[in-house]
């Protein structure tokens, strides 16, 4: 069969599933040893990489002539897995606090601001409702765990979905997924859609290195105890991968 070159939205999963076959068996493939050794992660690929798709195996299956058989096709679901983390404006903060000293007969004042409360850490979002939507249809309707994990089963072609968290209240909250759209972390592009996911703003979703690319950079540098640079060495890409966990 001939070669397949990868477009935003593709992964393996739905790749492999659009020509009947399992993953596995399109990403083990001798000829596509080198992608795998340049990605790691089936399903992370970027526009414009080409995939090598092997013909299907033959199987045959005796029965008896003149008689309705029946054949189960199986099937390869994919496992969307994510972690979500409190927002800031969700999480609660001491204000700073005050002290007021009256001098002698009361005619000084003097008001002392006490330092500000340290920066909270990123705090899981933990046991909270949710419902995720995909392509349309309700595939999961449950709660995170105490770590603010969740993993639901959807098809491997899959392209979009909803993540409403807290349904049908005035918290509630909705997450727009666009599957199959996150680029390798040793692009800029990929770099930024990972901050942005680990909520740290950085711009556009292209390749340009702007100031507030390398902004975004020096915050995560700075919150992770890396050297404060703006520049993504490798040490920082794999700090950055680490944490949004893919």
């Amino acid at each position: 069969m001939p070669n397949y070159k990868v477009k935003q939205g593709d992964c393996l999963s739905s790749i492999a599933a659009r020509h009947g076959l399992f993953w596995e068996k399109v990403w083990n493939h001798p000829k596509n040893s080198r992608l795998k050794e340049q990605r790691q992660d089936p399903n992370i690929l970027y526009p414009g990489d080409v995939v090598f798709i092997p013909d299907k195996d033959k199987k045959e299956e005796s029965g008896a002539t003149e008689q309705r058989h029946r054949f189960r096709k199986k099937g390869t679901p994919a496992k969307l897995r994510l972690r979500l983390m409190r927002p800031p404006d969700d999480q609660q903060t001491e204000e700073p606090r005050q002290t007021i000293e009256r001098g002698r007969g009361g005619r000084d004042l003097t008001i002392n601001n006490e330092p500000p409360p340290e920066p909270r850490e990123d705090e899981p979002w933990a046991n909270v409702p949710y419902v995720l939507q995909i392509d349309g249809q309700i595939l999961g309707e449950d709660q995170t765990d105490g770590d603010g994990h969740l993993e639901v089963q959807i098809p491997p072609n899959a392209r979009e979905g909803r993540l409403i968290i807290e349904p049908g209240t005035e918290r509630e909250r909705i997450i727009p997924l666009n599957l199959g759209h996150l680029n390798p972390v040793e692009t800029v592009s990929g770099i930024k859609q990972r901050l942005l996911n680990l909520g740290i703003p950085c711009g556009e979703n292209n390749e340009q290195e702007t100031p507030e690319y390398e902004e975004a950079v020096r915050e995560f540098q700075a919150k992770h105890g890396l050297e404060v640079t703006g520049r993504a060495d490798q040490q920082t890409k794999d700090a950055i991968r680490d944490a949004h966990g893919s």
